[in-house]
C-alpha cells in the first residue's frame, strides 16, 4: 500500500510539474510586453508563479518528508509620505505612492537570487520530475525523498555567498543565457527596424522612438555583463542642453529664428540623435548581433531538443505506451536493451550542446561589445565630458578639505598650544615663589603635550594614513578591516605600489563605505581588492538592509566625487533586503619594482 501511494503522489507531481512551463510563458509574455514598453505585467506574473512555487515547497514537505523553507527576501516597505504631501523616490517626487510600490515590488522580485534559481527549476523541474514515476517503481518511496531534496536545492534559501559551482549547472546556466542573448537580440533586431522605418518616415518623431529603443539596447548590455561577465558601456553623446535666446528674445537655428524654443529644442535633439553613431550602430547590431546568436545558440539548441527528445520517446514514452519508438535517423525501439544502446548517443549529443555554452556565450558577448559599446574616439569623448564634468566637483572638495584641515587645526591644535603657552608662563612666574605649585602647572603641561600630539596625529592620519605609505594599499584596508566593528574579510592580490593619489582616494572611499555599513545595521562585509587591465577594482558587499541610494547619501556622493577626479566610478547594487555591493573602479599604473613593499596577499579575516 505505501509503495502504490509513492507511485500514486509521484504521479500526481509529474503533472502539476507541467504547470510550471505555463508560468514560464507567462513571464516570457510579460518580458516581451516589457521590451514594448509595457512594463506593468513582469512583476505580477513573477509573484504569480512564486504561488506555484509555494505549493511544490508545500507538496515537499507533506509528501517527500522534506521541509523548505521560503528563500525570498523581505518584501519592500511601504513608501511614507513626507511632510509636504509628496512621496519621494532619489531626486523624484510623486503625489501618489502606486509607482514607488510598483517598482520596489518589481526590483524585489527581479533582484532576488532565489528569482532566477525558480525560472531555472520551471523550466528543469518538469523533465526531471516526468521520469519521476519510473524511478519510484524501480526505486520506491525512498526516491521521493531524494526528489523532496532536488526541491529543496532549487526552491529552498541559500547562504548569500553560496553559489553552485557544479559543472553540469554551470554549463546548462551558460546555455540559457545563450538563448536569452538571442531573445534580447532579437527583440533589439524589431526594434532596430522600427527606429529605421522611424527616422525615414516620419524624422520628427524620432529622437522618443530612438530613445525608448535605447532601454532595451541598455538591457540587452546590462544583461550580457551580468551573464558573461563582458562590460558593454553606453557609447551615446551627452544630449544638447537647453538653447539660449538672443538679446532679442528670439532662438536662432541657422538663419531661421523662432520665438518660441520647441522647434529650436527639437531641431537639437533630433541632430543629436541622427548625427551620433552609436544611434546607427545600434540599428546595425540589431541585425548582425541575432545572427551572430542564431548561429552560436542553433546547434546547441538542436542537439539539446534532440537529445531530450530522445529521453522522452526511450524512457517515457516507450515504457508508458508498451510499445515501438520511431527516433529519428535512428532505426526503431521496443526494448530496453534497444534503448540503452541508444542512450549513449543521447548523452554524446547533450554533452556536445553544453560542452562550448560557456565559451559560445563569451563569444556572443564580445560581439555584441563590438556594435552596441563604445569606439575608441567615442570612449575618448565621454571621457573628456565626464572630466569636465568632476573638475568642479574636484575643486569644490578640496576646499572644503583645507577648511577642514585649517578648522581641525585652529580649533584642536593651536588652541592647545596657546593654552600651554600661558601656562608656560605662569610656570615661569612661579617657579621661584611656589615650585610645588609650578611643578604642578608643568604635569599638566607634560599631559596637554600629550593630547595636542595625539590630536595632531590623528589629523595627520585624516590627510594621509602612515599605514598606507608603510604598506600599501592592500595592508591599509586590512588595517580598516581590523578596526571596523564588522565581521571583515579582505581578499585579492596586486602587483606592486598603486600610484599615490589612488591609493589614498580608494583608502578613504573604503573607509567610508565600511563607516555606512557599520551605520545601517550590517554584521559581516568582504573587501575583494584586484588590478587588471590598468584598471584598480575593489569590491564591498556586506549584509545590510540594502536600500543604498547615491541621491540621499552625502557620503556616496563624496565617493562619486572622490573617483571623479581620477576617472573613476562608483557602481552600486543594493536592492530592498540586501546585501548591498560597491564596486569601485579607478584607471590607474602600477610600480612592479621589487623595491615596492610586499602587496600580495591571500585572505584575512577581522
Amino acid at each position: 500500500m505505501r509503495y502504490l501511494r509513492a507511485v500514486g503522489r509521484a504521479l500526481a507531481l509529474a503533472a502539476f510539474s507541467l504547470l510550471s512551463w505555463l508560468d514560464v510563458l507567462v513571464q516570457l509574455i510579460a518580458f516581451v510586453l516589457l521590451c514594448g514598453g509595457l512594463f506593468f505585467f513582469l512583476g505580477p506574473a513573477v509573484e504569480w508563479a512564486r504561488r506555484r512555487s509555494a505549493v511544490a515547497r508545500t507538496l515537499a514537505a507533506r509528501w517527500c518528508g522534506v521541509e523548505v523553507a521560503t528563500p525570498y527576501r523581505p518584501e519592500p516597505p511601504e513608501p511614507v509620505r513626507e511632510d509636504d504631501g509628496w512621496y519621494r523616490d532619489g531626486k523624484l517626487l510623486y503625489k501618489r505612492a502606486f509607482w514607488i510600490r510598483w517598482q520596489r515590488r518589481l526590483t524585489w522580485a527581479l533582484e532576488d537570487p532565489a528569482a532566477n534559481r525558480e525560472f531555472t527549476w520551471q523550466l528543469v523541474n518538469p523533465l526531471v520530475t516526468l521520469l519521476l514515476p519510473v524511478a519510484v517503481l524501480l526505486g520506491g518511496p525512498r526516491v521521493l525523498r531524494g526528489y523532496g531534496r532536488w526541491t529543496r536545492w532549487w526552491l529552498g534559501p541559500r547562504p548569500p555567498a553560496e553559489r553552485p559551482r557544479n559543472p553540469v549547472h554551470r554549463h546548462l546556466e551558460a546555455l540559457g543565457h545563450q538563448f536569452g542573448i538571442l531573445a534580447l537580440s532579437v527583440v533589439q533586431l524589431v526594434f532596430s527596424a522600427v527606429q529605421l522605418v522611424v527616422v525615414a518616415v516620419a524624422t520628427p518623431l524620432a529622437p522618443p522612438v530612438v530613445l525608448k529603443s535605447r532601454s532595451i539596447t541598455d538591457t540587452l548590455r546590462r544583461e550580457t555583463e551580468n551573464w558573461t561577465g563582458v562590460r558593454i558601456a553606453r557609447p551615446y553623446r551627452p544630449p544638447p542642453g537647453v538653447p539660449l535666446p538672443r538679446a532679442d528674445g528670439l532662438y536662432q537655428v541657422g538663419r531661421q529664428l523662432y520665438e518660441e524654443m520647441f522647434w529650436p529644442l527639437q531641431n537639437a535633439r533630433t541632430r543629436w540623435i541622427l548625427g551620433d553613431r552609436a544611434t546607427w550602430r545600434d540599428m546595425a547590431g540589431g541585425a548582425l548581433s541575432t545572427l551572430v546568436s542564431l548561429a552560436c545558440s542553433l546547434p546547441a539548441l538542436v542537439l539539446f531538443g534532440w537529445g531530450m527528445t530522445g529521453v522522452w520517446l526511450l524512457w517515457i514514452w516507450r515504457p508508458f505506451v508498451d510499445g515501438q519508438v520511431q527516433w529519428s535517423p535512428l532505426p526503431e525501439v521496443s526494448t530496453h536493451l534497444g534503448a540503452l544502446a541508444q542512450t549513449p548517443l543521447i548523452l554524446l549529443a547533450l554533452a556536445a550542446a553544453l560542452a562550448p555554452a560557456p565559451w559560445l556565450a563569451r563569444l556572443q558577448g564580445r560581439f555584441a561589445r563590438v556594435w552596441f559599446g563604445p569606439t575608441e574616439s567615442a570612449r575618448l569623448a565621454q571621457r573628456v565630458e565626464r572630466l569636465k564634468q568632476t573638475r568642479s566637483d574636484v575643486t569644490v572638495t578640496q576646499a572644503a578639505e583645507l577648511r577642514r584641515i585649517e578648522r581641525d587645526l585652529h580649533d584642536g591644535v593651536q588652541s592647545r598650544l596657546v593654552a600651554m603657552g600661558m601656562k608656560l608662563g605662569a610656570v615661569e612666574a612661579l617657579v621661584d615663589s611656589d615650585p610645588e605649585a609650578a611643578k604642578g602647572l608643568t604635569a599638566e603641561l607634560r599631559a596637554a603635550t600629550s593630547e595636542a600630539l595625539t590630536e595632531l596625529r590623528a589629523l595627520i592620519r585624516g590627510i594621509h594614513p602612515p599605514v598606507l605609505s608603510e604598506r600599501g594599499l592592500l595592508d591599509a584596508v586590512r588595517a580598516l578591516a581590523l578596526d571596523s566593528p564588522l565581521k571583515a574579510q579582505v581578499t585579492g592580490s596586486l602587483p606592486g605600489r598603486v600610484e599615490e593619489p589612488v591609493e589614498a582616494c580608494t583608502y578613504f572611499a573604503v573607509s567610508e563605505l565600511l563607516g555606512n555599513a557599520a551605520k545601517h545595521g550590517a554584521k559581516r562585509v568582504t573587501i575583494e581588492v584586484g588590478f587588471a587591465d590598468d584598471l584598480l577594482t575593489v569590491v564591498v558587499t556586506d549584509d545590510g538592509p540594502g536600500g543604498a541610494n547615491p541621491a540621499r547619501g552625502s557620503g556616496l556622493r563624496g565617493i562619486e566625487r572622490r573617483l571623479g577626479g581620477f576617472d573613476g566610478r562608483l557602481t552600486l547594487t543594493s536592492p530592498i533586503g540586501g546585501p548591498t555591493k560597491a564596486t569601485l573602479e579607478i584607471p590607474c599604473q602600477i610600480d612592479q619594482e621589487p623595491s615596492s613593499p610586499r602587496t600580495s596577499t591571500s585572505s584575512e579575516t577581522a
